[in-house]
């Protein structure tokens, strides 16, 4: 199925936004991995902090991955073998998952934790100096009369 915006024109006149136009196209795509299980929320925590939590009840530590790579932060779990239990009902889902999250530019994971069935991931997003926006001082003359001086040719009397 093609998506319901074409880009095609846009990508032909503007140059360095390419990463941007394919997050658009992938966001349109319906994706067979993000079923919305595990559910999760994001939150914000202050102006450049965020975290996002997932419900992941019954998964040990040892039983889930976080990976992050520039712009992408990815978080996967798989359950073990259940061994000789026995189950009669089974309402807890046990299933392998895989969640990835998009990241703007400059956003890293700071910490993840869990406790009571939630996994919470802490982001930063830490703009480097270099870039930051700054003050550029003007220099030359101080006033516009110092800085040219235009005098009238004297006549010459003959």
């Amino acid at each position: 199925m093609r998506n319901a915006f074409d880009f095609t024109p846009y990508r032909r006149s503007s140059i360095g936004f390419d990463r941007l136009f394919d997050m658009l196209e992938s966001a349109t795509r319906s994706d067979a991995g993000q079923d919305g299980y595990p559910p999760f929320d994001v939150e914000q925590r202050g102006e450049d902090l965020y975290r996002i939590s997932i419900a992941v009840a019954g998964f040990t530590r040892d039983q889930i991955d976080i990976t992050s790579k520039p712009n992408l932060l990815l978080v996967q779990g798989k359950k073990g073998d259940d061994g000789d239990r026995r189950f009669l009902h089974r309402g807890i889902a046990a299933r392998a998952f895989e969640r990835s999250f998009q990241l703007a530019d400059y956003v890293v994971v700071t910490g993840a934790e869990l406790a009571d069935g939630l996994l919470q991931i802490d982001l930063k997003r830490e703009v480097p100096e270099a870039i930051k926006p700054r003050r550029i001082e003007i220099g030359g003359a101080s006033t516009p009369a110092d800085a040219i001086e235009h005098k009238a040719p004297e006549a010459v009397a003959a």
